[in-house]
């Protein structure tokens, strides 16, 4: 009876505890969050998103996690404990992202069902920038792939001057432990504060090399020549990769051979800080125009002498190696006198690894009106030499231009300097004429467009078309149609060509007997309306006879095809092709008289 008694109590006792922690589940409520391993991030680093609940539900679905790459999960975890009589739950469900390019994005909201009602996550703003250099990633199986690639920009100079060219060089080291299958370009750096110029390349060729002491294979991606545009610190951004690579494991195919397991990387080559000087303002001439490099420079002209109204052509012209595209060319200072034309520009410039070589010219086009001596004064260039670290300036020769026949100038003599352009006023004796007295007026005609001929012209015209245009495109509706006369009118320019080109290869055996033998093809074709895998001689014989045509024709056609078949084991001579091009030509003559 005691016995009976206790079990009594402790069953009450348990149905107290029980409805006790029900009662505190219900009162605790649940919770659905989302929660990321940080906010900002570079375009190198991987986020961790752990969507967590405190109650265990079903049909859990994940944003779509646009601007992301999964590149591992959903992975799950579940912990379950009692503390001081009360059960507290977590499940959680991870994952690993890789952005695919910078910018704001938005990790949407998650939803899942717990208790028959669903619930969802807040969304929530990440911030993708530029490659950092050391990006804190929690390590995973990619962990072999990242210690494997290693994106390098080898810069040429990092102190340079204003303008000066410096070459950028981007090399993808590869460990001799993994393969690169493939790859693409994430976030291409803009250059702000550099003119750039890409120079492309044309094999992705493997070299060897070593990375940190260690033997690595490189391959050349991208090279760019860069002029820096305005003095300072100024960065160039990364180049940021998304890398195809294999990976070997531990695990061997039936053969022994070791598999291979491909995954993806993103590497950045980081970002590189130029220490920009300004040019010198010590010895800098009036002049300079902002031109950096190593320099010659010419004023020729294409004539020297010539005649009143010809033409030639002055040319200023700087080559040599330096920022070619980026500064103007002096002007030269000609005599007023003489016409000169706006100038045309051209450039000759090719990009290489150390910068721009080349020549830029001014062509300018000279008409002189008088007769006498033009004198092209000498003018100056100069340019900053980052190697010297000196300014050059170079001067022109002068040169003279003597035009031998035309008009003299209003002086009689020559003209010599820029300020002669007068010309001699002649008297007529009649340079004024006496105001009319009797004006000779009448009304003026005034045509409106409303109402006139034209008008009623334009408005009938749309009208007159419209069955023209229905006749145009009934007929080429009937044409179209016309599928068995399509055919027929194809095969007769295919046999005309055939026989053309038949004529044309006379003396050449092949040639002849093979055109020979399409054009005779095609004319059956037209003619008997029959394919061409119908075409036998026992079937083209039994066609024309039920045709009506005479023994001798189809005997004389049948023997042409014969010869173009024995043609090709027998040697023909020149007379016997001939023979058989005007047999052609005679028996399909006979058979369009009878078909």
């Amino acid at each position: 009876m005691k016995a009976l008694r206790g079990n009594i109590v402790f069953l009450w006792i348990t149905v107290l505890f029980w409805g006790h922690f029900v009662h505190a589940q219900e009162e605790e409520g649940v919770t659905f969050d989302m929660a990321l391993s940080k906010e900002k991030l570079g375009i190198n680093e991987r986020l961790r998103v752990d969507f967590t609940m405190n109650k265990d539900g079903d049909n859990f679905t994940p944003p779509p996690f646009e601007g992301f790459n999964v590149v591992m999960g959903p992975s799950q975890s579940i912990s379950s404990s009692w503390i001081n009589g009360k059960r507290s739950f977590s499940k959680t469900y991870t994952y690993i992202l890789m952005p695919t390019g910078r910018g704001d994005f938005t990790i949407g909201q998650a939803t899942i069902e717990i208790g028959g009602q669903t619930y969802k996550t807040l969304p929530k703003e990440v911030e993708v920038t530029a490659a950092v250099d050391k990006p804190n990633d929690q390590k995973t199986v990619d962990d072999v792939a990242d210690e494997s690639l290693h994106l390098v920009a080898e810069v040429s100079k990092g102190n340079p001057y204003l303008n000066e060219a410096v070459t950028v060089v981007y090399k993808l080291y590869v460990s001799p432990n993994i393969s690169v299958t493939n790859y693409r370009p994430l976030d291409n750096p803009t250059y702000n504060n550099f003119w750039s110029q890409d120079i492309p390349v044309t094999k992705h060729t493997a070299q060897n090399g070593t990375y940190e002491g260690k033997p690595y294979r490189f391959v050349v991606l991208k090279r760019v020549v860069l002029y820096p545009q305005r003095s300072g610190e100024l960065e160039i951004e990364p180049l940021s990769l998304e890398i195809f690579v294999d990976v070997p494991t531990n695990k061997r195919d039936f053969f022994g051979g070791r598999i291979y397991t491909q995954t993806t990387k993103t590497v950045s080559a980081g970002k590189r800080t130029l220490n920009v000087k300004p040019l010198p303002e010590a010895g800098k001439p009036a002049d300079f125009g902002g031109a950096v490099g190593d320099f010659d420079f010419a004023v020729t002209t294409s004539k020297k002498e010539l005649n009143a109204s010809e033409s030639l052509q002055a040319i200023v012209e700087v080559s040599g190696k330096g920022n070619l595209k980026l500064f103007q060319l002096p002007e030269p200072e000609l005599p007023s006198s003489l016409e000169v034309y706006d100038p045309e520009h051209e450039e000759n410039i090719q990009t290489y690894s150390s910068g721009m070589e080349g020549k830029v010219s001014n062509n300018y086009t000279i008409v002189p009106s008088f007769r006498g001596k033009y004198p092209i004064p000498s003018i100056s260039f100069s340019y900053f030499n980052p190697e010297t670290e000196e300014y050059v300036t170079l001067n022109s020769e002068e040169i003279n231009i003597e035009v031998l026949e035309g008009p003299m100038a209003s002086s009689g003599n020559a003209v010599s300097g820029p300020s002669v352009n007068k010309q001699a006023v002649v008297a007529t004796g009649k340079q004024f004429h006496f105001i009319k007295l009797d004006a000779n007026l009448g009304p003026k005609k005034v045509s409106y467009f409303l109402g006139s001929r034209t008008f009623f012209l334009l408005l009938f015209i749309p009208l007159l078309l419209i069955p023209m245009a229905i006749f145009f495109f009934k007929k080429r509706e009937a044409i179209a149609s016309d599928v068995v006369g399509n055919k027929i009118k194809q095969a007769n320019r295919l046999a005309k060509k055939y026989l053309s080109t038949a004529k044309k290869e006379l003396g050449n055996k092949e040639a002849f007997y093979v055109a020979l033998e399409k054009g005779l093809h095609n004319y059956l074709k037209a003619k008997l309306k029959i394919e061409t895998s119908e075409f036998s001689k026992e079937k083209i014989t039994e066609i024309l006879t039920n045709k009506g045509v005479a023994v001798e024709d189809i005997n004389a056609f049948i023997e042409l095809l014969k010869n173009c078949e024995m043609a090709r084991y027998s040697p023909f001579s020149n007379v016997q092709m001939q023979n058989d091009y005007d047999k052609a030509s005679e028996v399909i003559s006979k058979l369009d008289k009878q078909l």
